[in-house]
């Protein structure tokens, strides 16, 4: 087991920037904004052959009883639990502060090993800014600059002096999967659904999660990593800045996974927006799984009308498996994994040349492609060109003329005989160049001169 360090401490101190050093990373958002980590966020790092997990938390304030600071105190003594290093972070700049003394005596309780790293120490003198700092009774403070890189290997290194050796495993091929949806709509209670465990905040506030979480976890011996994403507003609803970050994020993750689960509110109507979000998983090519959250405590009227909702507005999902469900209570939950699993093997499926051609010509014999112009599209065969969502190429002549229509005719016998359930499909044609189109023609020799004009004239003779 690769060790893990946790990074702890008050808001602002330099947390997710020592992350993204420590993992050679732009995974965590960093802004000049207190509070703005707020979910325990996983990476991994490497200090010469040494590998090892880094845990960012959020900004620690043990004293706060309720609210999101205490959800996020909760989730950071959990990290810390489950940590074999403690990194606690202070800032070199301001000082020991109350709130400091009191972080240090709570990890005290925990037990835990813990490294004091003093940030933002550039271009001031290690013995003074760290000399304060010793009050703390943690042992002697590492200094450093997370934001410059100053001594962050020096920093690895004496974080895992202590621990032996470890091989790192070759990563295995598993599903990653991206929840998205629009804000407050059940995607962290459905990760926390899933793992059994409050992993990842839940609050009932818009906006609660502000990066992307990977979280890897096993489910009768399969691997999976979930990711939680923030939530996607209209652009016009978009203002703050860490929000337009959070978007951006949410957006490279659904570029990144294999499958993606749209969860959608069934207490509010089908959006525009959610079209959009959908258009967007659509046009990335990743697998789809739909979920309608919520849907405990609706009437029989009620749950008619989203269903027709869902068959107007998202028409083009139908490949997509459609599950109700409400995350908070567990109901409904029972298939969705094996959806994802259905899904993700679709989207990675490997499909022989010879039984795409077959399938090719079977299409074509049943209906051929309408005419462009003056002659008739040819088809000659078909293989597959990559996967994730799975590509077909169709080789032939004169294909620039084959319809939509046609296309997504051939869309759908390829994804009816293949069985190719919860991804999209897309169809390519590539028609081949003939090779003497832009050719010039070879000068004649004097003999082949001669006969040419003993032809014309043998020609105009007969005719006149």
């Amino acid at each position: 087991m690769k060790p893990t360090l946790v990074l702890v401490g008050r808001p602002n101190v330099g947390k997710s920037t020592l992350f993204n050093r420590l993992t050679r990373s732009r995974d965590a958002i960093v802004a000049n904004i207190p509070g703005l980590t707020r979910d325990r966020h996983y990476g991994h790092g490497r200090v010469g052959d040494r590998p090892y997990l880094v845990m960012d938390t959020g900004g620690f304030e043990p004293i706060v009883k309720d609210g999101i600071m205490h959800a996020m105190a909760k989730q950071t003594l959990q990290a810390v639990d489950e940590a074999d290093k403690v990194l606690f972070i202070v800032d070199g700049r301001q000082g020991v502060t109350a709130q400091d003394k009191i972080i240090a005596e709570q990890l005290r309780k925990s037990g835990q090993d813990i490294l004091l790293v003093v940030n933002k120490t550039e271009g001031m003198a290690t013995a003074v800014v760290t000399a304060e700092f010793f009050e703390l009774g943690l042992g002697e403070p590492c200094a450093v600059s997370a934001m410059h890189g100053d001594n962050i290997n020096d920093l690895a290194e004496l974080a895992l002096e202590n621990f032996p050796q470890v091989e790192e495993d070759p990563k295995s091929k598993h599903p990653k999967i991206a929840i998205v949806g629009r804000p407050n709509v059940g995607k962290s209670t459905l990760i926390n659904t899933l793992l059994g465990e409050e992993r990842v905040i839940a609050f009932d506030e818009p906006g609660t999660t502000r990066d992307s979480i990977y979280i890897d976890f096993e489910y009768k011996e399969k691997h999976y990593t979930l990711i939680d994403t923030a939530g996607l507003r209209r652009r016009g609803k978009v203002n703050e800045t860490v929000e337009k970050f959070s978007v951006i994020k949410t957006l490279q993750t659904v570029e990144d996974a294999n499958v993606v689960v749209l969860v959608l509110d069934a207490r509010l109507e089908v959006s525009d927006q959610d079209a959009h979000i959908a258009g967007f998983i659509l046009e990335t090519g990743r697998a789809l799984v739909v979920v309608v959250n919520k849907w405990d405590g609706l009437d029989a009227y009620q749950r008619d009308t989203i269903k027709r909702e869902l068959t107007r507005k998202l028409a083009f999902l139908s490949f997509a498996r459609l599950h109700y469900i409400s995350a908070l209570k567990g109901s409904g939950m029972r298939n969705l994994l094996p959806s994802i699993d259905e899904a993700y093997a679709a989207a990675m499926a490997k499909l022989p040349t010879p039984k795409l051609t077959r399938v090719l010509m079977a299409a074509i014999e049943k209906h051929q492609p309408p005419r462009g112009g003056m002659s008739r599209p040819k088809m000659r065969y078909a293989h597959q060109g990559g996967s994730n969502p799975p590509l077909i190429i169709v080789h032939g002549s004169m294909l620039e003329h084959v319809s939509d229509t046609y296309k997504r005719y051939l869309e759908n016998t390829f994804r009816e005989t293949f069985k190719l359930v919860g991804t999209p499909l897309r169809v390519d044609f590539r028609t081949g160049k003939n090779p003497y189109a832009n050719k010039k023609p070879a000068p004649l020799t004097e003999v082949e001169a001669r006969q040419a004009h003993s032809r014309r004239r043998r020609s105009r003779k007969r005719w006149g």
